[in-house]
């Protein structure tokens, strides 16, 4: 038989001050960078500039991916951290209660831009499906320049980008 192979625990345990300050920094700097970007897709969003919003989804992966292996390390030492920073983990729940408000308002705002796309399709296809017969015969027949009107608006132009 084959001897186990001792299983090595990778993660890092917090056993002093400089330690438990540096993890709180690392995390605060990913948040920070998380935040930032965040906040530029909102604004590119909010503005219309969707391809160019759409740019930062893979640093954006790296970042929160980034992060969340922090705020995993971060519960792995809650106990070390209270006891050797704790006014570095107050800092860490205020920044990220921050961050919270921020991912609120940028799915708020990707929300609406998805219904206002989602109207615009839904429209252009109305407009597309419309019978397109003269109304100037039977019951609901015009009289005046409607009978004269083209029964067609004409073909639509749709523009892939915005």
């Amino acid at each position: 038989m084959l001897a186990a192979k001792p299983i090595l625990d990778e993660r890092p345990r917090i056993a002093d001050a400089l330690s438990a300050r540096a993890l709180i920094e690392a995390v605060l700097e990913a948040l920070g960078a998380l935040s930032h970007l965040v906040g530029e897709e909102t604004e590119l969003v909010r503005a219309g500039r969707l391809p160019e919003a759409m740019t930062r989804e893979p640093r954006k992966t790296e970042l929160a991916g980034i992060y969340m292996r922090g705020v995993e390390q971060v519960k792995l030492n809650a106990v070390a951290l209270a006891r050797f920073v704790p006014d570095q983990v107050k800092r860490l729940k205020d920044a990220h209660l921050a961050f919270q408000g921020l991912i609120e308002t940028n799915q708020i705002v990707l929300a609406t831009a998805r219904a206002v796309s989602e109207s615009v399709v839904r429209d252009l296809a109305a407009d597309a499906n419309r019978p397109m017969r003269a109304n100037g015969y039977g019951p609901t027949a015009t009289v005046g320049a409607g009978v004269f009107a083209r029964p067609n608006p004409g073909p639509l132009v749709v523009s892939r980008r915005l």
